[in-house]
């Protein structure tokens, strides 16, 4: 009979009154058949998968208004799983001689209950004459045993009409190989909360309610359950199984964990082992369920930038006064206090203000060959930001991971709904889970993972627990890829005491503390998640932590980004950390990390806070777009920054402060420890301070490095809102060979430096203010620096200490202006000033200036090319040489007059070549070498100009 006989709508109609056998046997007959019968899904296919009473709607229980991609599918996929208790039944009945005409052996039905036609009333009596693979159908009724029932047989337990018309208080203890049980209501027996128990066999469960009872599974035994309904306080509990299934199963409204793993998997498998892991591979996990959990990106602002921040990084438009405040400034930026001017005028030396006009380049020496040329045209970020890779990306890069991905072992939940409880999964004592595709909600915690154990989590949805979502801790390890993990009261991930996980790809978003707290000599390697919309810090790294954080998008959280405290370490490189309202990277208390390449940008505070007693090398980082500072430093703090490019800032590109945290703080810090409300919960709830994960107080502080001077070497600080390097410090800083350019305020300003600052190598160009200013009694050295075409003073200077071979050319007014009661020396420094004196003293200065060449400026410039105030009796002036021009006319200089011997200074100071690939400590005991000091440990008694972190 060919189809195309009758219209097509006619032959649906008529297929759809066919049996599913039928149908089988229609789609067997040629192509075109078979494409008829599968254009029944909606209709036939759709009404036979939801009449089947061994299974419920194909998306139960977590997504059951939502249709599958194909009820076919979902239909074919359920037959097969349904056979698999009955995989190991023999395939032949006995025969001597005919072996050629083989069929299965015949599979008795025994009904079992009080009404007409059954054969016995008690499911014992039933299973005493029960032979192997029968099948034992149960009227609807309860069914109670006073004593344990013992499976010796397989059989097939299976409730008549609908799901809770059949009850079993019954303890069922399995000694044969199989058994499957389906649309059963499972209680507990008076004497035994455990209804199942196997602990070599395998047992199938389809479509059975389990109410206050416990299903025990003890390897090498095995079950596959489907389907089924933990409700009062029922769970599962595995013990050593190789390998078990458990597939869209609901638990909930349970007083202990729903799902326990414990012990390493045997190595002896059962019969069952190998169609499991069949069976596994042919259903694949559905990634597209997820989807239907209402959580876009746009609803929680991943797409949008900000108020107030500019998304391509350029302040230029901002409102920044000559002291580097802003005006009307939004976010939680730094708060400066008592304010900062460069207490110039408008005045000469002489006392009489002039106004030329700025001077044509002809008239200033060319420094355009100096050692930093190559970042005067940095001011604008021009680098390639961090791109997500994708969880196939990183798998390929990541063989440990791939064999995570690639091997079933354990147990394997997928597809199930725990809700409402005390805990969802807990694998412990070596034990193996893999969980695809769950969904996890209000409970207190969603996994938690301890022992030795090891986890697999793809796809999952964590939401809503009342402690931390999945939890970590005592070396556990595994892989934890894409999964939804948000609004969590405490910690999306906490790792803990050895934990040593893969986190890849995830979504960790809009939780009430932080997004993963790493501590207690926790590891980890973090990678390719969006960490977004937390209340706390999106990563906070404290107490030993010591995890891999590498190309992670960590943005609009509502405190730091990454917070490193309380002697974390860690390595965090490559990261897109931006728009947070505190710092984008925030260290603290001892913490002490390795902060490299990564992009801290349009934060509403600071770009990096390095507070008190914070330490690590911060390297190679492009910190631009902030409201507040590029860096913030504490004087007590002793960092290592290193090429890093700090550019577009609204306040200062780096500021050193000399106040620690106020003490009024203190409460706060102690509650804010894990990220959220003064205490953490421990799995059996009680108080559980982080300190008490720490193995020794000796462990604590053996990573500190000896460094004992805050180091700031080969940074670009370019087109920043105020001022470029901001020093109000009691302790020692050394300023390197770093490029400090066109800044809204002055280069490099050191309002307070009791101990000595030096600044070496550097090249201050283009700022709107002077190039350095050096207020009263502060101690600084600038040796070997190039101050370039300044909008005021090149070095403006009122402290004590030296000024020795820089080169001082081309700034707009005096080249070296030293005044108050300064105590100095200036040595053989090359200086050209515009419009003002090439070095002016003032009165009550005290020091020697000695073998300095001077060259001219402007022609036009009346003032001397060395000013020394005729009531000064202390200042030295011995071999300086002044050059003029010989051409008064043309205005033009001696051809003589060039840089030379040696060439513009800097020298030699390349940023890039500064990427040291060697060990932190290698590089600070070089430059400890070089660069001598010691830090005085003094007294602050200043409260902080910043919030305290978390």
């Amino acid at each position: 009979m060919e189809v195309g006989s009758l219209p097509v709508e006619l032959w649906r109609l008529i297929l759809a009154y066919l049996p599913l056998t039928d149908l089988g046997r229609c789609c067997q007959v040629c192509r075109a058949w078979r494409e008829l019968v599968l254009s029944l899904d909606a209709t036939r296919w759709r009404q036979l998968c939801l009449e089947c009473r061994e299974c419920r709607h194909p998306n139960w229980p977590r997504h059951p208004d939502q249709d599958p991609a194909s009820w076919h599918e979902a239909l074919r996929q359920h037959c097969l799983a349904s056979r698999t208790w009955a995989q190991n039944v023999p395939e032949l009945q006995s025969s001597a001689c005919l072996t050629l005409f083989r069929r299965r052996k015949d599979r008795r039905v025994w009904r079992v209950g009080s009404g007409p036609g059954c054969e016995f009333e008690t499911l014992r009596g039933a299973l005493a004459v029960a032979g192997p693979y029968d099948r034992l159908a149960l009227q609807p009724g309860l069914y109670e045993e006073q004593a344990e029932v013992a499976l010796k047989v397989p059989v097939e337990i299976v409730g008549a009409g609908k799901l809770g018309d059949v009850a079993l208080l019954v303890s069922f203890d399995q000694q044969c190989p199989t058994a499957r049980l389906c649309n059963l209501v499972l209680m507990p027996a008076w004497f035994s909360p455990v209804v199942y128990k196997t602990s070599a066999g395998h047992i199938q469960l389809d479509n059975c309610n389990f109410e206050g009872a416990q299903l025990q599974v003890r390897g090498p035994g095995t079950c596959q359950v489907r389907f089924c309904s933990f409700t009062q306080g029922a769970c599962a509990h595995f013990l050593g199984v190789a390998l078990s299934w458990m597939d869209s199963c609901e638990f909930g409204s349970s007083d202990s964990t729903s799902i326990t793993v414990e012990g390493p998997p045997v190595t002896e498998r059962n019969w069952a082992c190998k169609h499991l892991a069949a069976l596994a591979k042919i259903i694949p996990v559905n990634n597209a369920a997820m989807a239907t959990a209402e959580d876009s990106l746009s609803h929680n602002g991943m797409s949008g930038t900000p108020t107030g921040v500019s998304a391509g990084g350029t302040w230029a438009t901002q409102d920044v006064d000559k002291d580097g405040r802003t005006r009307g400034g939004g976010g939680q930026s730094t708060v400066l206090e008592d304010g900062w001017s460069e207490s110039e005028t408008s005045e000469d030396e002489d006392g009489k203000g002039t106004m030329v006009k700025k001077s044509e380049p002809s008239y200033t020496l060319s420094y355009d060959a100096h050692g930093l040329s190559h970042l005067l045209g940095s001011g604008k970020y021009s680098a390639e930001e961090p791109m997500l890779r994708t969880l196939g990306e990183e798998l390929q890069r990541d063989s440990e991971a791939q064999s995570l991905v690639a091997v079933l072992q354990g147990c394997v939940i997928r597809h199930c709904l725990l809700h409402d409880g005390k805990g969802g999964v807990h694998v412990c004592n070596y034990g193996h889970a893999r969980l695809e595709a769950n969904t996890f909600t209000r409970l207190h915690y969603a996994v938690r993972c301890i022992q030795n154990a090891k986890v697999v989590m793809l796809a999952n949805e964590v939401s809503g627990c009342r402690a931390s979502g999945v939890f970590m801790r005592l070396s556990a390890q595994g892989l934890i890829a894409e999964n939804n993990i948000h609004s969590n009261a405490e910690a999306g991930l906490d790792i803990r005491k050895g934990a040593n996980p893969i986190i890849l790809c995830n979504r960790i978003h809009s939780g009430l503390r932080s997004g993963i707290v790493v501590l207690g000599n926790g590891k980890g390697s973090i990678r390719s998640n969006q960490i977004y919309g937390n209340k706390e810090a999106g990563v906070y790294i404290l107490f030993s932590g010591n995890p891999v954080v590498s190309g992670n998008h960590i943005f609009q959280g509502q405190a730091a980004g990454i917070a490193v405290n309380e002697n974390g370490r860690g390595l965090i490189t490559g990261n897109m950390i931006r728009e947070n309202q505190w710092g984008g990277a925030d260290i603290r208390r001892g913490g002490d990390p390795i902060l490299k390449n990564n992009f801290i940008c349009h934060g509403f505070s600071d770009g990096v806070v390095v507070g008190e007693r914070g330490r690590g090398l911060i390297e190679g980082n492009h910190i631009y777009g902030n409201k507040g500072c590029g860096v913030w430093v504490m004087s007590s703090s002793l960092p290592q920054l290193i090429g890093n490019y700090i550019t577009h800032n609204r306040m200062y590109g780096l500021a050193v402060f000399c106040r620690k945290d106020p003490e009024v703080g203190a409460g706060r810090e102690e509650g804010e420890r894990g990220g959220g409300g003064g205490e953490n919960l421990n799995e059996e709830g009680e108080l559980l301070a982080w300190e008490s994960d720490l193995d020794s107080e000796d462990e604590r502080f053996s990573t500190r490095r000896p460094i004992s001077v805050a180091l700031v070497e080969n940074n670009c600080m370019n087109h920043n809102g105020a001022v470029g390097v901001y020093v109000k410090s009691c302790e020692c800083v050394n300023v390197v060979g770093n490029m400090v350019g066109q800044n809204r305020g002055v280069g490099v300003a050191v309002l307070q430096s009791t101990q000595l600052t030096r600044l070496v190598d550097n090249c201050v160009h283009g700022n709107t203010h002077s190039g350095v200013t050096v207020e009263r009694e502060c101690r600084v050295e600038l040796r070997g620096n190039g101050v370039y075409a300044n909008g005021s003073h090149g070095v403006c200077y009122r402290g004590d200490g030296l000024i020795v071979e820089n080169d001082i050319v081309g700034n707009r007014r005096s080249g070296v202006r030293v005044s108050d009661s300064a105590d100095v020396k200036v040595l053989r420094n090359r200086v050209q000033a515009v419009l003002g004196c090439g070095i002016s003293i003032h009165e009550q200065v005290r020091g020697l200036i000695q073998d300095n060449l001077v060259f001219q400026g402007h022609p036009c410039n009346s003032k001397p090319q060395i000013h020394l105030a005729p009531k000064n009796q202390d200042c030295l002036l011995i071999n300086n040489t002044l050059l003029t021009h010989s051409n008064h006319r043309t205005g033009l200089p001696d051809l003589h007059w060039a840089l030379e011997n040696p060439p513009p200074r800097p020298h030699c100071n390349d940023p890039t070549a500064s990427t040291h690939s060697a060990h932190p400590v290698n590089l600070a005991l070089a430059v400890t070498t070089r660069i001598t000091a010691s830090v005085e440990s003094g007294c602050h008694n200043n409260g902080s100009i910043f919030c305290s972190i978390l």
